[in-house]
């Protein structure tokens, strides 16, 4: 069970073997940095964070318990220091639509495939616009949820142990963060307001 391997990997690490933190860095740096990239919707500011995270999970590697899932832990660390650099403000949070290089670090992955007809493409690039807009109007605690619930698959119970919260809290906090979005895609369904004429 991959796990399994992860938690043997980290124990790895905590005992100073270098090797098994580099398998884990390759493993999960990539769902690390699209989570910061929530955060900050910058790539570069996002890979500054997901290094300062692997440093703290690093040094902490030695306060890892095996109970633990190592994917809580690591999300533990990455929510813990995201939500506090943007609360020191060191951060600015802000959100653009996606540009085509930037697809791909976003992590929304609802555009469309190759495959699809050109309507399809189009709607899959709304729905990823929406989700970025609803993203921006939420708070760290909530984005941070539902970022981990639905991008990264983590079960209630972790996300509740990765934000140190309650599991009511955190289906709560997902709750509202979904009504955020659903929001953004009725407004974009909806379209733009018709001018009226004075005539």
């Amino acid at each position: 069970m991959e796990a399994d391997s992860d938690a043997q990997m980290m124990l790895k690490v905590a005992a100073g073997d270098r090797k098994a933190f580099a398998l884990l860095f390759d493993r999960y740096h990539a769902s690390v940095a699209r989570f910061a990239f929530r955060f900050v919707g910058n790539r570069e500011r996002a890979e500054e964070l997901t290094q300062d995270i692997f440093v703290k999970l690093y040094r902490n590697a030695k306060s890892y318990k095996p109970s633990a899932k190592f994917k809580t832990f690591l999300f533990r660390v990455a929510s813990n220091h995201c939500l506090n650099e943007v609360r020191r403000g060191e951060y600015r949070v802000a959100h653009t639509t996606t540009s085509e290089t930037e697809e791909e670090d976003s992590g929304l992955d609802v555009a469309g495939g190759e495959g699809d007809r050109p309507d399809q493409a189009l709607a899959g690039r709304e729905l990823e616009r929406a989700v970025g807009e609803a993203l921006k109007s939420m708070s760290e605690r909530e984005r941070a949820a539902f970022t981990m619930c639905r991008f990264e698959g983590m079960a209630y119970r972790d996300i509740a142990e990765a934000l140190e919260a309650s599991e009511a809290a955190v289906k709560s906090l997902i709750h509202r963060a979904t009504l955020a979005v659903a929001r953004k895609v009725e407004e974009l369904q909806a379209g733009p307001e018709p001018v009226r004429s004075r005539a």
